[in-house]
């Protein structure tokens, strides 16, 4: 079974009632961190849990040390996901809005954490649930404390001093999920520096997409990150975004066009950024 699975809106609700079935409401914005509880207590997927980016997928910010989205410490998350009933064996199916960025750091860390069985992105978020006219609910979902057991698996994982060493090694792909403009440094709405880290190519998260919203199909996908990685070695992949979410967005795209799941390199430029030291590039 591969590691990144998608189900449609019908399917989901046509399984609705399956008893090892858990959904994770994963809707988020930066600019306004409450929308997400606000909107899910304004109408979810039934039977839906809240999981919140910055409460629950990340630790607190330390400020001047990490980027604006640091990992969950590892056995609070595991924690968390057992409050949700998430049990080892559980059907989790993951979701927000509709493109499915804040839902894909939820898979990755579900990853990250051993979970890689069983696990979905509801393909449209919550745009394609309405679209097909599925019903909304209201109601607060509580469920048994699950049994799910998970350990970090550090190889996932790639530290700043560890990509500072790498940057230049011709065998490198280095992909960045934020927007050209941002990439380029001719903008900068979320952090104090712009540009992109020496060496990195441009993989905006969006361009995993089709005109729906749906991820694109999977020998399109294969064909977009060929094109990008060129020559060089599948194993020398890395992912890198403003903080470590849309990243993932990118990681869970390449999984669903067969590559094996790359590193991640979770404190992104939000991180790299807070070393004066550390090089960065602006243009192309």
């Amino acid at each position: 079974m591969p590691l990144a699975q998608l189900i449609t809106a019908d399917s989901l609700h046509a399984r609705l009632q399956a008893p090892n079935l858990v959904i994770l409401d994963c809707r988020f914005a930066l600019e306004d961190p409450a929308y997400g509880a606000r909107s899910h207590g304004e109408g979810h997927i039934p039977g839906a849990r809240f999981a919140d980016l910055e409460r629950d997928l990340s630790a607190p910010v330390v400020k001047g040390v990490t980027g604006r989205h640091p990992l969950p410490d590892a056995a609070e998350l595991a924690g968390r996901l057992r409050e949700w009933g998430i049990d080892n064996d559980s059907e989790v199916v993951l979701y927000d809005d509709g493109p499915g960025a804040f839902a894909a750091r939820a898979w990755w860390l579900l990853a990250w954490l051993g979970k890689r069985d069983g696990v979905y992105l509801l393909d449209g978020g919550l745009k394609a649930w309405r679209d097909a006219g599925l019903p909304l609910s209201r109601e607060v979902s509580a469920s048994p404390l699950g049994n799910f057991t998970g350990q970090p698996d550090d190889s996932l994982l790639l530290g700043a001093a560890q990509l500072q060493q790498r940057l230049g090694h011709p065998e490198l792909t280095l992909l960045d999920a934020r927007a050209l403009p941002r990439f380029r440094g001719e903008v900068e709405p979320l952090d104090p520096v712009a540009g992109h880290i020496p060496g990195a190519q441009c993989a905006a998260f969006t361009d995993n997409l089709g005109a729906e919203g749906r991820f694109l199909p999977p020998e399109q996908l294969r064909a977009r990150f060929d094109a990008l990685r060129g020559a060089r070695p599948v194993e020398e992949l890395v992912a890198y975004c403003g903080s470590g979410v849309t990243a993932c967005h990118n990681l869970f795209a390449m999984s669903l066009a067969s590559y094996p799941l790359a590193p991640l390199y979770a404190g992104s430029w939000s991180e790299w950024i807070t070393d004066p030291a550390r090089p960065v590039a602006t243009g192309d």
